[in-house]
């Protein structure tokens, strides 16, 4: 399986194409030594960011067999939503009540607990096993720290536009390749009357997958990651001009009508409900999500989808889609490293994997996962797109310092408001980037 990756360069290879016919290997056991099971009963904390009913069932269930096959070992699972785990898992953090095993956002918010020692290093139980022939190697790289393993990746995700197949062929349009032809689409869709794009900000991470997207494909992929890496000078931090570009694009999808009214006040999951009623021709999302376009109404035949062309005519790299793994980390601080790396290796097994994909529909990153038998056809062919781009952008939000990113995100929502404009954006950006550095450099 190719893996050619950089994750401290924000960008991630992925070599999955293999994966999606490849024959799962032999499952590695999750139990631990003899000795171990011998044990007193031990608890393990477990703590992700996936609370969905159809999700905890799946937890609950590799929970169930780990549990049977170790007795002594008790999985004690908690799960919130994606934006209040963000809080809780800073709040745990910083109080020193790290859960032995939690989830991580690969990239820079994986990188900071590594860097401040609240990770175990995985990388010789990873790489003196069979468990790295489990596991897309080349998903495991964001969570690599100065040369070291600090997390393993559950999934692999990345974003793409959806359509509605009916409302493209109503209208004779057809998937654009530019970002002109994007914007005639658009227009065209709007001359109709129908809103072109669904769009819910109410929590602008999504509005950071737009714009770290364009980013990635207007920038110059060195001058973003030395900015991304706080390792500019502080006089050169996000002063590049097509970062106001970025931003300038983001703003006209608003000010052009493109987007539905008042994107900030609803919603993503809600923006996503008006695309399946129909109200729209088209929607940001997630490869994820393309099983509840599948289970909805509108069918799996329902709706195509293509790689966003945002940043046409750019500096930065036109092949790369915005995307990364998600993964775990175990804190180094538990009092149960063996139980929780048997723990995390079960889950990571290639069966749970399959597994996975066909209850869940979402991509995993255990090897020979995704296969045409238990993932519907937009899935198999988006894990395609990912094997054949030239790598993943990691999400914006997740991929700076966290001063950078308090800055970007209400700067989304004030844009869409007229409140703000691009460069006053961008002044904030690169002011909160020199204090990050500066605070870098104190430590």
């Amino acid at each position: 399986m190719s893996a050619s990756i950089h994750s401290r360069r924000g960008i991630l290879k992925l070599g999955l194409a293999a994966g999606v016919a490849a024959a799962a290997p032999v499952a590695l056991g999750g139990r631990i030594a003899p000795a171990a099971r011998a044990q007193e009963q031990v608890t393990l904390r477990f703590f992700h960011k996936w609370p969905e009913p159809e999700q905890i069932a799946f937890y609950q269930g590799v929970i169930d067999a780990f549990q049977a096959e170790n007795p002594n070992i008790k999985v004690q699972m908690d799960a919130v939503g994606d934006e209040p785990y963000k809080d809780k898992i800073r709040i745990l953090m910083a109080s020193g009540d790290v859960p032995d095993i939690y989830f991580s956002w690969a990239g820079e918010f994986a990188w900071k607990f590594a860097r401040a020692g609240r990770a175990l290093d995985l990388t010789s139980a990873f790489n003196d096993t069979d468990w790295k022939d489990n596991v897309v190697n080349s998903a495991t790289e964001p969570y690599m720290w100065d040369g070291k393993l600090f997390g393993i990746p559950m999934r692999i995700n990345a974003k793409f536009m959806a359509y509605s197949k009916a409302k493209f062929d109503e209208l004779g349009l057809s998937a654009p390749t530019t970002w002109d032809e994007f914007l005639a689409v658009c227009g065209a869709m709007k001359e109709s009357g129908l809103t072109p794009i669904s769009f819910g900000n109410q929590f602008p991470w999504a509005s950071s997958h737009y714009v770290g997207d364009f980013n990635a494909k207007l920038v110059a992929n060195d001058v973003r990651m030395a900015d991304y890496r706080l390792e500019a000078d502080a006089d050169a931090l996000f002063i590049d001009p097509n970062y106001v570009e970025a931003l300038s694009r983001f703003k006209s999808l608003n000010d052009e009508g493109y987007f539905n009214n008042s994107p900030n006040g609803i919603s993503h999951d809600q923006a996503r409900t008006a695309f399946i009623a129909g109200r729209s021709g088209m929607i940001y999302l997630e490869l994820e999500e393309f099983v509840n376009l599948a289970e909805s109404p509108m069918g799996q035949d329902g709706f195509g989808f293509f790689q966003f062309p945002s940043g046409t005519g750019g500096a930065g790299d036109q092949k790369l889609i915005t995307g990364a793994p998600d993964g775990f980390m175990i804190s180094s601080a538990t009092k149960y490293p063996e139980e929780a790396i048997a723990f995390l290796k079960y889950l990571t097994l290639p069966k749970n994997g399959k597994e996975y994909v066909k209850q869940l529909g979402i991509p995993s990153a255990s090897v020979g996962a995704v296969t045409e038998e238990n993932a519907i056809p937009q899935v198999v062919e988006g894990v395609n797109q990912i094997a054949a781009a030239s790598g993943l952008a990691l999400w914006l939000d997740t991929d700076m310092n966290t001063k950078v990113v308090e800055a970007y995100l209400p700067g989304f929502q004030a844009l869409l408001t007229g409140s703000k404009d691009p460069q006053g954006v961008m002044d904030d950006v690169h002011n909160a980037a020199v204090e990050a550095q500066t605070d870098q450099s104190d430590q």
